[in-house]
């Protein structure tokens, strides 16, 4: 049995050589692989068997050796080889060869690649008895896996009538190509043979689709030039296959194709052309959609005449047609239409325009009514809604106490509490509603009632007055409200006696909303009243340190003069000084006469504070022989008076000059004025 299987593949083997030499007579056959319209894998030859080359220049052997080269099964999932599969039929045999492909559920296909039945259905056998191969029959463990999409393409030779090409290795990465340009229509072709001429390049790619021009160089390299952009992807197809020109083994008849996209100035033309043709078509049709959601224009305003006038004028009177009319009296005043001959015209045509306005006003007048009667509507129908809220929660309530909650099973219970709630919820938001419309109401009636001020202030403290009076009217409106609520009440509380069972339960609701108005009208009226309190004491320290201000400038006033009383003095004395003895001695007898009143005069401490101030003063600076600064002073003189300043202490000081001296002490950034008790040799010197 072994030695017929091999008798067998070398059989198969021999004939698969003489069907691939067939298929070179037969010539080329179109690919079926289409880039720009599928996306499946590529699937050349037939899917019985291996494949055999006799190519001594391919594969680099003996030309009288034959060397076998195994091809990829058309189902792409297993890699059966017919050395390991003895195979007793005959490739010759085309109805045995039929019979078996059937069996396996695949179409009958030869050697070249075409089907021997073209009318062949794969769910019908072929053999009367024998049921085409299921997956699921019982015995058959092994189940052909489906071809993967990404499973690349199988190249095979490629006869034509001059040359034949042969493909590249399909184990070796493709090959690279560079970005393809836009609108790109040329490819570059390199690796030619040095004696291939353009009647063979037209031969092998005017399989791919129409050629419309060959550049071709002395450098074994071209330029082709297709009718439409999925030619070029055909030809990058033959990108790598070995040229051979005729059964030539010599070097100059050889070559390895190169195609890759080639970027030429035509095909960019035509792109940017059609790029623009689509925009202008794009641009058309947005301009049509636009005019079709366009509103229609106005019609063409009448020329000026007199007849058109009357029109207008009648229009003018028309309500309904009011608005046409004065449009076209707008754009004959606009175009200049009006002169000494037609001013009257004009002049009455604006004054039926004026008259529109009463009609406008009246107009307004009644929309507003309208809109005060339904507000009126709401708010009556709200407030029976809250009624009847009002009794429902009521039942409810009713129902939950213990006497009737007894009764009743644990589910009605929960849907009573959870009826109640909602019922409660949607009470609160309608009272909320309501409250918020009279809220609405009583600022309109307030903000009518307050006039705006007519001035603005200049101070602080007209503006705090301004406020405070703002405050006692709105005090005031509020108390009459309070008033008017109270005489309400009182009124329903005697009417409530009267009335019957049915109008019991709508009083006590006004009753419990005219009760809550009173709270928040009482509330708002105590925060008015603080409010009120705190702008009074506001203002009170307003006027206390205005007061404390005013005393400040009279203090400083005072002793502005005081300085200017000394200045005086002295230059009197400097006068004094060169005048004769007689004066002297009429000097000293009036000083003499009126002690009391010169020491007074020329004293510079000017009243008992001020003598206070000098003692302490210069009992402290005693108890610091080396001085204290103003502030240290100041700061010690402040916890017997807070409204001693620093100001008024170094005046005084200054004026002091027999008694207190002033010196700096310290060296660079510690350098510090310093005040000094000089009592002792002030008395001396004086």
């Amino acid at each position: 049995m072994g030695g017929h299987g091999g008798a067998g593949a070398g059989r198969v083997r021999a004939e698969s050589g003489r069907g691939g030499a067939g298929t070179g007579r037969g010539g080329l056959n179109h690919l079926s692989f289409d880039p720009a319209s599928t996306n499946k894998p590529l699937q050349l030859g037939g899917a019985a068997g291996p494949r055999v080359s006799e190519s001594p220049a391919e594969n680099g052997g003996d030309p009288g050796k034959k060397r076998k080269r195994a091809g990829v099964p058309a189902d792409g999932g297993r890699n059966l080889s017919l050395d390991s599969i003895p195979m007793g039929l005959p490739m010759s045999d085309p109805t045995a060869w039929t019979t078996a492909m059937n069996n396996l559920g695949m179409a009958p296909m030869g050697m070249t690649g075409q089907p021997l039945l073209p009318d062949f259905d794969p769910a019908l056998g072929m053999m009367t008895g024998i049921p085409p191969i299921n997956p699921m029959m019982p015995g058959l463990g092994i189940v052909p896996p489906p071809i993967p999409p990404d499973m690349p393409a199988v190249k095979e030779i490629i006869h034509c009538k001059s040359c034949t090409l042969f493909p590249p290795n399909p184990h070796l990465p493709p090959p690279a190509t560079r970005e393809r340009p836009p609108g790109c229509k040329t490819v570059f072709v390199g690796g030619l043979p040095e004696n291939g001429t353009e009647q063979i390049i037209m031969e092998v790619f005017e399989q791919c689709g129409e050629v419309i021009a060959i550049r071709k160089s002395k450098k074994n390299f071209c330029h082709i030039r297709f009718a439409e952009e999925f030619m070029v992807d055909k030809a990058l197809y033959l990108s790598g296959y070995r040229i051979r020109l005729g059964s030539s083994t010599d070097k100059k008849d050889t070559g390895r194709l190169h195609v890759d996209f080639a970027q030429a100035r035509d095909d960019l033309y035509e792109w940017e052309c059609k790029q623009r043709m689509l925009a202008r078509e794009e641009r058309h049709r947005r301009r049509l959609e636009e005019e079709r959601f366009r509103p229609p224009s106005p019609p063409p305003v009448v020329h000026y005449s007199d007849h058109e006038c009357s029109v207008v004028a009648e229009k003018l009177k028309d309500d309904t047609k009011f608005l046409e009319a004065i449009q076209t009296l707008l754009t004959w005043i606009e175009r200049g239409e009006v002169n000494r001959r037609t001013a009257n015209n004009f002049y009455s045509m604006i004054q039926s325009a004026n008259s529109h306005i009463r009609r406008l006003v009246n107009e307004k007048a009644a929309h507003e009514k309208e809109m005060e009667e339904a507000k009126e509507k709401f708010k009556l129908a709200l407030s029976g809604i809250l009624v009847q809220f009002e009794q429902i929660v009521a039942v409810y309530h009713s129902a939950s106490k213990q006497k009737a909650w007894d009764h009743f099973t644990k589910a009605q219970r929960k849907n009573i509490s959870v009826w109640c709630k909602q019922a409660e919820e949607i009470r609160n938001i309608h009272n909320d509603e309501l409250m918020g419309i009279r809220r609405e109401e009583e600022m309109e009636m307030s903000d009518e009632e307050i006039e705006d001020p007519s001035e603005m202030k200049e101070t602080e403290e007209s503006a705090l007055v301004s406020q405070v009076e703002a405050l006692k009217e709105e005090n005031d409106s509020l108390r009459w409200q309070l008033d008017a609520y109270r005489n309400e009440v009182e009124l329903l509380k005697q009417e409530q006696g009267k009335a019957s069972r049915d109008e019991d339960t709508t009083k006590e609701q006004q009753m419990k909303l005219l009760q809550q108005a009173l709270q928040g009208m009482q509330k708002h009226l105590l925060k008015v009243q603080d409010e009120y309190k705190k702008r009074e004491a506001e203002l009170e320290k307003v006027r206390e340190e205005k007061l404390k201000i005013e005393t400040l400038l009279e203090n400083l006033k005072e002793q502005q003069t005081m300085a200017d009383e000394e200045d005086k003095e002295r230059d009197t004395v400097d006068c004094q000084g060169n005048e004769s003895t007689t004066s002297r001695v009429c000097v000293c007898s009036q000083e003499k006469d009126c002690p009391v009143e010169k020491t007074l005069s020329n004293s510079p401490v000017k009243s008992e504070r001020e003598v206070l101030l000098v003692g302490i003063i210069s009992t402290f600076l005693h108890v610091h022989p080396f001085g204290a600064s103003i502030e240290y002073i100041c700061s010690y003189l402040q916890r017997l008076d807070s409204k001693i300043c620093t100001a008024e202490v170094e005046v005084l000081m200054t004026r002091l000059q027999n008694t207190f001296r002033q010196e700096l002490s310290g060296v660079g950034a510690s350098l510090e004025k310093r005040w000094k008790f000089c009592g002792f040799d002030g008395l001396k010197m004086t």
